[in-house]
């Protein structure tokens, strides 16, 4: 019989790639993440792990065992999410979603849906990094990007505009050509919008550089440059006015993802649910 305890540091060990990792992970030593390994091992006599070289890698049996795993954590998690009570919804839901565009599309849906199940508890995490859902790190993410692998019921939500905005000072008066820009920090060069923006922007490049939207946003309002920003937060500020009205905007698409093993868990239906009734702007 197989412990589930030690296939639990193995998979920490599988997603961490060092025993160091795993143990930070889990919050143990990391003696207690290759012991258990090992205990894995013999159990099921097998080599699960080559440790062979500085760095430890999957055999060829470790990676089938960890694709396992996976399967049933994602089963046992599903197990924990089903809850009834007096005919409501019951349990804890973790969404991964962007922090300006939730705030501003996000939280009506989730708020009316926790009315309707007094018993449904939400956890909603601000983030732009990719959320690992096989790691059970969230239940639903919201990207402005669709996955391209993995076990996934993927579904389209919504869509904005973006523009080039800036004050009215800036752009009174004020030549094209002499345009300065703001932009996100290098983690986001990839960001189909920044790439549009290096685009626009040419030889001249990014004046400002700032992580966040709002602080992207503020920094406009002060008269530093133009922003690319999306109509949900910029159209009706009345310290901001978009540089090019006229001009087609940038669209960006909103995808929403779960994994498709706990799709159907009520506490997550009732969540994709509430989220799949946005009107696209």
């Amino acid at each position: 019989m197989t412990d589930w305890q030690d296939l639990r540091h193995f998979l920490a060990l599988a997603s961490a790639g060092s025993l160091s990792g795993a143990a930070r992970q889990l919050g143990v030593e990391h003696a207690t993440v290759a012991r258990r390994v090992a205990a894995l091992e013999e159990a099921m006599g097998l080599r699960l792990v080559d440790r062979r070289g500085r760095q430890l890698t999957l055999t060829a049996e470790g990676e089938r065992v960890a694709s396992i795993a996976l399967r049933m954590e994602a089963e046992a998690d599903g197990l924990a999410h089903i809850r009834k009570a007096d005919g409501g919804v019951e349990g804890e839901v973790t969404l991964s979603v962007p922090p300006s565009y939730a705030a501003a599309r996000l939280m009506q849906p989730l708020a009316s849906v926790r009315a309707r199940h007094p018993g449904l508890r939400l956890r909603i995490i601000g983030e732009t990094r990719y959320v690992s859902l096989e790691r059970r790190e969230a239940d639903i993410a919201i990207r402005l990007q669709r996955p391209e692998k993995g076990e996934f019921t993927v579904r389209r939500i919504d869509s904005f505009a973006m523009r080039l905005y800036g004050s009215s000072d800036y752009l009174r008066d004020r030549a094209a050509s002499t345009w300065e820009f703001i932009a996100y920090d290098e983690a986001m060069d990839a960001a189909p919008q920044q790439r549009w923006l290096k685009a626009r922007s040419g030889a001249s490049g990014y004046a400002l550089r700032a992580s966040t939207l709002d602080m992207q946003a503020a920094l406009a309002r002060l008269g530093c440059g133009l922003a690319m920003l999306p109509d949900f937060l910029a159209v009706n500020d009345p310290m901001l006015r978009a540089a090019e009205p006229d001009a087609e905007p940038f669209y960006r698409e909103v995808w929403m993802t779960v994994h498709s093993d706990i799709k159907d868990v009520p506490s997550i239906r009732v969540v994709l649910d509430a989220l799949s009734s946005l009107s696209p702007t």
